[in-house]
């Protein structure tokens, strides 16, 4: 895939500050922290908010699904047919616990890895050919409920991990865009040791 493929990239989280900073919003965090303070123009779309900023010269739309992870599919695909964008053409950002915390996973395709806000996106886009940038989270303590671990926010311990990786994570989305995906893949696809 070309570097000038990738024109919308979708931070998936929950709406509202109940949500803020959990592990599950991770991924719109990393794509607030690539808006910066970039010049941008953000305005309401049809179950979300799309702010359009140039990164690297060129013209990006960041994506926000305001509507809970579970239904992020529907706004991805009026956003993405709005635009004449196919499937290929939108990076997906989202959290994965199956990852050890501070990771950053990045694939071209694949299935929805038990993740209901990409589960949503693949099934209303009718295609597994959806990029997509996963951030390790870390896995749940066995006796606690994954739903409940993921709405949580990181422990104090975390919190510096956390950071890093939301820095790191928007670092590897302007890769994407500016280098294409096999670069990303080849610099960010590490494990959190490693990086």
């Amino acid at each position: 895939m070309a570097p000038e493929a990738i024109r919308v990239v979708i931070g998936l989280g929950n709406p509202g500050p109940r949500y803020d900073g959990t592990r599950h919003n991770i991924g719109f965090d990393a794509v607030a922290a690539l808006l910066g303070q970039r010049d941008s123009r953000r305005r309401h779309f049809d179950g979300g908010v799309l702010t359009d900023v140039e990164v690297r010269g060129r013209a990006i739309s960041l994506f926000f699904p305001t509507l809970y992870m579970n239904r992020s599919g529907g706004p991805v695909r009026r956003l993405l047919g709005s635009n004449a964008a196919p499937p290929e053409a939108a990076l997906v950002v989202c959290d994965d616990i199956a990852l050890p915390l501070g990771s950053i996973r990045i694939r071209r395709r694949g299935s929805d890895g038990g993740h209901n806000g990409l589960s949503s996106i693949l099934a209303a886009l009718g295609t597994r050919d959806v990029p997509r940038m996963r951030l390790g989270v870390g896995a749940p303590p066995s006796a606690r409920e994954q739903s409940d671990y993921v709405l949580d926010r990181f422990a104090a311990g975390e919190t510096d991990m956390a950071t890093e990786l939301v820095e790191r994570a928007a670092l590897a989305i302007e890769c994407v865009i500016g280098d294409g995906l096999d670069a990303a893949m080849n610099r960010f696809n590490r494990t959190a040791t490693a990086a």
